[in-house]
């Protein structure tokens, strides 16, 4: 299947996924989400963009490639556009390549390379485009980003490659797919009230409130002042570790969805916590919570609540 197959093969239905910045995002969305909504409009195709507090965000085209194609076309004249218009007060006197990254599950990514390299070389040189495959995954998932840079054409050509490859060789097994994590902004504890500071306001958090004062309660331990939230508590205390038994079918509702729930307690509470193995014949699994006395106890909270 080659890349004029793809664009004459209407009823093949396709997903990209793009991992984009904020701003990038924001200008595609345009004021009042009237960039986007043309782009939907002559496209065809389904464009989601993923929740808005994150530095980074995921936009997702579905539907049959010549939508995909087109839209993806839009995004890119749009990305283009920017780097033009920048370039009017800049003293740069060469215009860097628009630069944009996709994301593909991992067990695709081997098709994608070829053997010893060679199915991405031959991508590189028809297409005149960059192309370089992430060595790790990114975080909490089971997708690998993809570099591509150029000029707007060789991008196009390059990820209609790309497509060829990944519709010739699907994935693998589960895919868990990469969710940018919300920009985490400060906490200030005052009044043992705690705040979020967004820009130059501070926000009340009944939550981390509530959580805060369980946690002093719970530890005699001191709580050292801090900016940060909760990373603040008293670092200087010693690190120790606490084993707990969860029963295995209360286990996914501390996970929750995808390591979701779990990833949150680590965030709270500043604690490291691994989740054994299952072992056969048992109804538990062995949890160990790792970090200071105070985030120690913050973190069994969370798992109990």
């Amino acid at each position: 299947m080659d890349s004029s197959v793809i664009e004459g093969g209407l009823n093949v239905t396709l997903t990209i996924r793009l991992l984009m910045h904020g701003k990038e995002v924001g200008s595609i969305i345009g004021k009042k989400g009237e960039s986007v909504k043309k782009m939907r409009e002559q496209s065809g195709a389904r464009i989601n963009i993923s929740e808005g507090n994150c530095p980074e965000r995921i936009i997702t085209l579905a539907g049959p490639t010549t939508a995909i194609f087109k839209a993806f076309s839009m995004i890119i004249e749009k990305l283009e556009e920017d780097i033009s218009s920048s370039m009017t007060n800049s003293t740069a006197t060469s215009k860097p390549p628009v630069t944009l990254r996709i994301v593909v599950p991992a067990s695709q990514c081997g098709s994608l390379i070829g053997k010893g390299g060679c199915k991405i070389k031959e991508i590189r040189e028809s297409t005149g485009a960059q192309v370089q495959v992430a060595g790790d995954m990114l975080p909490n998932s089971t997708e690998r980003a993809i570099t591509i840079a150029g000029t707007p054409q060789s991008i196009i050509e390059c990820v209609k490659q790309i497509c060829v490859v990944m519709l010739e060789s699907p994935p693998k097994g589960v895919t868990i797919p990469y969710r940018p994590k919300p920009s985490g902004s400060p906490v200030i504890f005052a009044g043992g009230q705690a705040y979020a500071v967004q820009g130059q306001h501070a926000i009340p958090q009944p939550d981390l409130t509530k959580l805060h004062q369980l946690a002093m309660q719970q530890s005699p331990f001191p709580l050292a002042p801090s900016n940060q939230g909760f990373t603040g508590m008293d670092a200087s205390a010693q690190t120790g570790s606490h084993e707990m038994t969860i029963p295995n079918d209360l286990i996914g509702c501390i996970i929750g969805r995808q390591g979701a729930k779990i990833n949150e307690i680590r965030q709270m509470s500043g604690a490291q916590i691994k989740i054994a193995n299952p072992v056969e014949g048992s109804i538990d699994r062995q949890v160990t919570i790792t970090g200071s006395p105070a985030s120690i106890s913050l973190a069994e909270y969370l798992i109990n609540a």
